[in-house]
């Protein structure tokens, strides 16, 4: 006869709120673990685990945010560049309509 062992598996949201708890450092690790349910060993991993990507996490948005401002920047360049093009056609094509420019005073 196999027993299948059933662990326990927390939600991301539960994980954060013990993480959170301990971070705050107003109760000791054993506190913390005798009011979640939790043996002390699981919440010192996912503290590891948190302080482990957290830097990345804060990178990211700036990473980002730099990432869509110079996605902004270059779709900016293009289009003064293709206005440049057609402003540079229309004088060109301004000189030879002479109707146009003698009303203009060219």
């Amino acid at each position: 006869m196999s027993a299948k062992s059933h662990r326990k598996v927390y939600d991301g949201a539960f994980k954060t709120r013990v993480v959170l708890e301990v971070l705050r450092g107003e109760k000791t690790l054993a506190e913390i673990a005798m009011e979640f349910g939790i043996h002390p060993n699981q919440i010192v991993t996912w503290k590891k685990q948190v302080l482990a990507i957290l830097p990345e996490v804060l990178s990211r948005k700036v990473n980002t945010s730099a990432k869509q401002q110079e996605e902004l920047q270059n779709e900016l360049f293009k289009q003064i560049g293709e206005l440049k093009v057609q402003n540079e056609f229309l004088k060109k094509n301004l000189a030879k309509l002479p109707s146009l420019s003698r009303k203009n005073g060219t």
